[in-house]
């Protein structure tokens, strides 16, 4: 399974634990992705997606069309 929001792209960061006597061990930093059904009413139906809570708060603010058409232009 996938741990990559559909709409921003995050990814899991990579990095070190570091003990106390400075040891260094890999870790993973995961993004916070939820599971959502989203209602889009361009289409008239409603898409799963996987995607971070931060997307999650962006697209209630700014709306599923705002957003793919700003991803679209930065990309």
């Amino acid at each position: 399974m996938s741990k990559v929001c559909q709409l921003t792209g995050k990814r899991p960061l990579t990095g070190n634990n570091v003990s106390h006597a400075n040891n260094r061990t890999k870790r993973r930093q995961l993004p916070n992705l939820q599971s959502k059904r989203i209602w889009i009413p361009e289409e008239n139906r409603f898409v799963t997606l996987k995607i971070s809570t931060r997307a999650l708060r962006t697209l209630k603010k700014k709306g599923y069309a705002a957003m793919i058409a700003d991803l679209q232009k930065s990309a």
